[in-house]
């Protein structure tokens, strides 16, 4: 449904809205926001895309000498948090970033999503889909309000009260998300202690990606309310299973109709689907830097946790990277496992979709699939079978980024410039740190 400028104001006289963020992602994945009074003045301004900001401060974005940057909101991003006070209402819209001269900002990441999903237009298809399955941690707070590492629970997978003491957390935050117009799922404790999951519908990329980047703000603005610290951090503890992003892709033509789904194809999957499935495999090591953005994503892509490490793919097995769910017709999907929360959504689907289109245009040949634990396998019988290892650290997966010129297309040349160099600041600071392990088993011995 769309939503109108007349519908806005309407809406902000009538629920009383007195402020307006205007909301914006950093090439990190940060979702930032300029807040203004919602007056006649500033919403005829904001509605018309006049507001301007300075782009300089944000990381990945522009020069100091460059710095006038403008707002331009997607008015079906429209929300009005259920949160507020005597001061009012705080109502939303998440932002394209412009350059002075009306031109999209080559430093968006959701614009240039929107420039991934223009190349599929013109390649004849009419929507890519998207299902997320985020994760998160819940910490309790100290006394001065900063997060510690002490969880709320000790529950585990499906447990319900009182052995899952955050169902009442969980539960407002579905609550929040639906006032918002998400159509929640399922919400249920993770594995690992304080490790917890919201699942909602999928839709088309852009809108997803929009929900993702609302859910963390709702997740971390809910359990604040209640004690915790949320983070989606990967893997915030040694020894537990890290927070995942699984991320569940279909592709849709202009007729309306799953290109992945064949009655007649071998598990009832279309040559389109094996092809985008190639294209995902060839360049999953390369792309791994953007699914896995932060030092601490390794820490998670490790064996044993349920963390995909391998480069295969299957049906029901879920040890490989690619995992292909049960639901045929409109409902065939691919399940990319590695992806964590820690990525930013808006990159993350357009260096995948870019990828996948490269399968299709290729006519690139998925490898058979590997319905055996590849987890329980020898290094010499994955080497047999052509199974391939997720790069092990941000250091190398940098490295493989730099080599691959489609995954770099996808992201176009201001993004990649600046996300390469703000990763190997990152790596330096972390190469340099002396750690707590370093102590413990170097100090003595030597």
């Amino acid at each position: 449904m769309t939503t109108t400028i007349t519908d806005i104001l309407t809406e902000v006289k009538e629920k009383n809205v007195t402020f307006l963020r205007l909301m914006f992602t950093d090439i990190l994945g940060t979702l930032k926001n300029v807040e203004v009074p919602a007056t006649e003045e500033q919403l005829t301004k904001i509605l018309n895309n006049k507001m301007m900001f300075d782009g300089s401060s944000i990381e990945g974005f522009v020069r100091i000498n460059e710095s006038d940057m403008y707002l331009y909101p997607d008015l079906d991003t429209w929300i009005i948090f259920p949160w507020g006070d005597e001061n009012g209402k705080v109502a939303g819209l998440i932002c394209d970033v412009y350059n002075p001269d009306g031109t999209p900002f080559a430093g968006d990441p959701r614009g240039n999503l929107k420039r991934a999903l223009k190349h599929m237009e013109e390649m004849g298809f009419e929507s890519f889909n998207l299902g997320p399955e985020p994760e998160f941690f819940l910490f309790k707070l100290d006394e001065k309000g900063n997060p510690t590492l002490e969880v709320n629970d000790q529950g585990g997978y499906f447990d319900l009260a009182p052995t899952d003491s955050a169902d009442n957390t969980r539960r407002e935050i579905v609550n929040v998300l639906t006032d918002l117009g998400f159509e929640v799922e399922a919400s249920h404790h993770e594995v690992a202690v304080g490790q917890h999951e919201i699942d909602f519908k999928y839709t088309n990329v852009l809108e997803a990606c929009d929900n993702i980047q609302i859910f963390k703000l709702v997740v971390k603005t809910v359990a604040r309310a209640h004690g915790l610290h949320a983070t989606f951090m990967a893997k915030p503890q040694f020894g537990i299973n890290g927070s995942g992003m699984h991320c569940n892709m279909s592709l849709f033509d202009q007729s309306g109709e799953n290109v992945f789904y064949d009655p007649n194809g071998k598990l009832s999957l279309s040559d389109t689907a094996y092809q985008f499935l190639g294209g995902i495999l060839e360049h999953a090591y390369n792309f791994t830097a953007i699914t896995n953005p932060t030092v601490n994503s390794y820490k998670r892509l490790v064996p044993g946790y349920e963390a995909p490490v391998y480069v295969a793919w299957a049906g029901r097995n879920r040890s490989p990277l690619v995992r292909i769910p049960a639901s045929r017709g409109r409902g065939t999907r691919l399940e990319l496992r590695s992806v964590d929360p820690t990525a930013n959504a808006y990159l993350a689907l357009a260096v995948l979709l870019e990828c996948g289109l490269d399968g299709i245009t290729r006519h690139l040949e998925a490898p058979e699939p590997v319905e055996n634990n590849i987890y329980m396998m020898t290094g010499d019988e994955r080497k047999a079978m052509g199974i391939t290892d997720l790069p092990s650290t941000l250091h190398n997966a940098v490295k493989a980024l730099r080599e691959d010129d489609v995954v770099k297309a996808a992201l176009g040349q201001h993004i990649y410039t600046n996300f390469v160099e703000t990763k190997k600041v990152e790596w330096a600071a972390y190469a340099q740190y002396v750690s707590q392990w370093e102590v413990d088993n170097y100090l003595d011995l030597y």
